[in-house]
């Protein structure tokens, strides 16, 4: 019995922004990540459910450090996560993590990252990843417009076309 499949002779379109993230330079912040020993599987290499960890500590960092986000006026919640796994991290491996905001709308903004460690002295990619943040009201629990401040520190920071 013969099967032909149609499927994979299809090409898989990928969004524009994705093929931007593999070009380091373009990230403007980036922290160190400290792993735990338990981080780590039996295999020896991060569980891959702490990659969603250590971007949520780039994310803090990011936050804080770059765009001074006001947590008292509004919160933020994760819409949608995304990884690509690329390369084992092990438990000898130093790592650091590049963030940065990709896309502003009116409630929504989505963050990239890459996490990498160092390897004969060159940064190799780890791992990709995405967030979709929404910026939320606790007390009403709704979505709510990014506040300005906020916004611009982001558009300012990154440098983003503010279209």
């Amino acid at each position: 019995m013969i099967f032909k499949t149609f499927w994979r002779n299809k090409t898989i379109k990928q969004d524009k922004t994705t093929d931007i993230v593999n070009q380091i330079d373009s990230f403007k912040y980036k922290t160190n990540i400290e792993t735990r020993f338990a981080d780590f599987d039996m295999m020896g290499h991060v569980n891959n459910a702490t990659y969603f960890t250590f971007m949520e500590i780039a994310r803090a960092k990011y936050w804080k450090q770059a765009i001074q986000w006001d947590w008292k006026k509004t919160g933020v919640v994760i819409a949608q996560a995304s990884l690509e796994y690329i390369t084992p991290i092990f438990l000898e491996d130093k790592i650091s993590m590049y963030v940065r905001t990709a896309r502003i709308g009116k409630s929504s903004f989505d963050l990239e990252y890459l996490l990498i460690k160092m390897e004969h002295g060159k940064e190799v990619i780890c791992s990709k990843g995405k967030t979709v943040c929404v910026a939320f009201d606790y007390e009403a629990k709704i979505s709510t417009p990014i506040p300005e401040e906020e916004k611009n520190k982001m558009i300012l920071f990154e440098q983003l076309d503010n279209n």
